[in-house]
């Protein structure tokens, strides 16, 4: 959490001159840790919501088909970086032109 919020560890208990979080605080942010360790980096579901013992469905959520034009460019481009020494670490990413 302190690497979150980027302060130390001490001021997160409040041992330093300039920590002011309190316990509700530290319990809040917590919560929020464990919330957000429960949700899939894929998909941005909760186990929770697909669990029916826990209250969820397992027909929650209906797949779409999204395309994203950015991701599109992207691909294509990454087409033409050459295979071998000469692609190693090109990445392609989008700018706006001037």
């Amino acid at each position: 959490m302190c690497e979150t919020y980027r302060i130390p560890h001490s001021q997160l208990m409040g041992a330093s001159a300039g920590g002011r979080w309190s316990a509700l605080d530290r319990a809040k942010a917590v919560a929020w840790a464990e919330w957000k360790r429960d949700v899939c980096d894929g998909c941005g579901t909760r186990t929770g919501e697909w669990d029916e013992q826990r209250g969820g469905d397992r027909h929650a959520y209906v797949a779409q088909t999204v395309r994203c034009s950015g991701c599109e460019l992207i691909e294509m481009e990454q087409e033409q970086v050459p295979d071998g020494a000469e692609g190693r670490g090109v990445r392609i990413g989008l700018i706006k032109p001037s």
